[in-house]
């Protein structure tokens, strides 16, 4: 928690919600004062040192998340133009993916993403439900840009409400978008090294 020091001892932070980077800047420039008794000089200090911890591995993030694109940009460009997909999810798909003829079939990828429909009918209900085999890692990939597409996408939006007046549960909505993103992708990295 970036707030337990500030918590404990009140050094003139308005702390009963999370910092904000503004904050996070303002504490790594404090000073130290003479005013301050020990115990306030040194919870000063800590937090400086972690405000400017804090913008370090923030940089690093910011580096690594810039080459992780650039790598994905290499190895399968136009990936990440996909509505939803990031550099981590790219490289979590690209992993996955291997190398052309891995995986012979759309159908094949959602099977190994564990997004294919399962028959779970019964009686007069006729339905599917989630398959829970499969890279766990493509899954949650594919899980990603479902909901990223469900919040932003207004292509997705409108078929969430169209498949919920239907009477679709939001399970099954999620399930069959992570069968149509997987689709999707399979078809653009088919196309993207062959």
């Amino acid at each position: 928690d970036r707030n337990a020091l500030l918590r404990i001892i009140n050094l003139g932070l308005d702390v009963r919600a999370p910092l904000t980077n503004t904050q996070v800047d303002i504490i790594a420039a404090w000073r130290d004062r003479s005013s301050d008794d020990t115990a306030a000089a040194v919870a000063r200090s800590e937090a400086r040192r972690l405000a400017s911890a804090i913008h370090q591995r923030t940089r690093e993030l910011e580096t690594n998340h810039a080459a992780l694109s650039k790598h994905v940009d290499e190895l399968a460009p136009g990936i990440q133009d996909i509505p939803g997909v990031g550099p981590f999810t790219a490289a979590i798909i690209l992993t996955a993916y291997s190398h052309q003829g891995r995986v012979r079939s759309e159908a094949a990828f959602a099977a190994l993403a564990g997004v294919s429909p399962i028959p779970a009918s019964s009686g007069n209900t006729t339905r599917h439900r989630l398959n829970r085999h499969g890279d766990r890692q493509l899954n949650r990939a594919l899980h990603i840009i479902a909901r990223c597409r469900m919040i932003t996408d207004p292509t997705t939006k409108s078929y969430v409400d169209r498949r919920t007046a239907e009477g679709k549960t939001r399970r099954e909505i999620h399930r069959c978008l992570k069968r149509f993103i997987a689709r999707s992708i399979y078809r653009s990295l088919a196309t993207l090294t062959a």
